[in-house]
């Protein structure tokens, strides 16, 4: 029996969940996913959970951190003048997620954590770091 390898692209379901149990996403119910081994594309635990499974075998298996979205960051979190959002921050709620642009043109989604007077208080940590990641994955394909 075939087992993924590097380089294979491979279709799956997962359902991935925090240590309290809330889940934060799931392929059950629409198409599975799909991606190609080695390309970097899947955090580097979920992909190597991957590399040796067959098609049709299961597991359970959870990501620490540093192997997922990394640990928070506190030098992440920034205060920004409520000038620069768009429309000089007039509709700009907690909780919104906006994308920025870094010194190297890279896109940088961060997300309102607090509003003052004049500042903006923003969180470019992904929403997933510092978490420890639990899946459950079924291999449906290797080609």
């Amino acid at each position: 029996m075939s087992t993924a390898k590097d380089g294979d692209s491979v279709t799956f379901h997962y359902t991935g969940t925090l240590s309290d149990g809330t889940q934060f996403d799931s392929s059950i119910g629409s198409d599975p996913m799909g991606a190609t081994l080695g390309e970097g594309r899947l955090i580097p635990g979920f992909e190597a959970a991957l590399v040796g499974m067959a098609i049709g075998e299961s597991q359970t298996f959870t990501v620490p951190a540093d192997e997922a979205y990394g640990e928070r960051n506190q030098d992440m979190v920034q205060t920004l003048e409520l000038e620069s959002f768009p429309d000089g921050g007039a509709s700009i709620e907690i909780g919104q997620t906006y994308e920025m642009t870094t010194h190297t043109g890279q896109p940088l989604p961060m997300t309102v954590m607090a509003i003052e007077e004049n500042e903006v208080i923003v969180d470019a940590n992904h929403p997933l770091a510092g978490q420890d990641l639990t899946f459950d994955l079924e291999l449906v394909g290797i080609e």
